[in-house]
């Protein structure tokens, strides 16, 4: 079992992530240069925060044409397990792995928080280790995760159960009042029809430990090396 942490000019969650996987999860887990193209090692394939390509045209839009983002869509073609954290939940909305788009927060301002977030799909091989509709604790950073979708394609992912997290209060409650970006939905994080590609803006590698205030996600770490041993 290995993971891969893309790294793109500008990421900046990508040691973040390696460090959850090395150290807390304790797998085995190596860096990935956006112009490698060989991914034949790996079995899961993380997309970290930042701001890749100085988030200029759109956030995104440049790194979605790396090289390696054509091994990351034939890894997810072949139902390998991908997950897109912030700036990589974007990445992924670019290369057309996740439907949808991201717009600028509905303040157009960056924020930075801790926010509430409630389990809508345990039946992911990212959530498998929750209850359904546990609230997780789990903080935010971004200008860019008002998540948009025109109306057939909402209806898409209610009908396909895609929508794995949505925004809340601290007692469950999805609505506007506790949505910090304006996501259509109270969106904060949708699976592919597969269930094998995951993109979410909260960032659940700043939260896989007791001591940065909450451990809420590494849950989603630890299911998915569970998914992998059955594999």
């Amino acid at each position: 079992m290995k993971f891969g942490v893309v790294v793109f000019p500008g990421s900046n969650c990508d040691q973040d992530c390696f460090y959850v996987i090395k150290d807390v999860l304790k797998k085995p887990v190596e860096y990935i240069w956006h112009k490698e193209t060989d991914l034949k090692d790996f079995d899961c394939m993380i997309l970290p925060g930042g701001f890749s390509y100085g988030d200029y045209l759109r956030t995104g839009a440049v790194a979605r044409f790396s090289p390696i983002m054509k091994s990351i869509i034939d890894f997810a073609d072949k139902g390998k397990t991908v997950i897109g954290i912030c700036n990589g939940f974007q990445i992924l909305l670019e290369a057309g792995l996740l439907p949808g788009a991201m717009l600028r927060n509905k303040g157009l301002h960056f924020i930075c928080k801790h926010v509430y977030i409630k389990v809508q799909n345990t039946g992911t091989r990212f959530t498998s280790l929750y209850k359904k509709n546990k609230i997780l604790k789990i903080p935010i950073a971004h200008n860019e995760g008002n998540y948009y979708i025109d109306k057939a394609g909402l209806s898409g992912l209610n009908k396909n159960n895609q929508i794995v997290f949505r925004y809340c209060s601290c007692d469950g409650i999805v609505s506007n009042e506790f949505n910090p970006n304006g996501a259509l939905d109270n969106i904060a994080g949708i699976v592919n029809e597969k269930g094998n590609v995951l993109g979410m803006m909260p960032h659940p590698e700043r939260s896989a430990e007791k001591q940065l205030l909450s451990d809420d996600g590494f849950f989603i770490f630890k299911a998915i090396e569970r998914w992998l041993k059955t594999k």
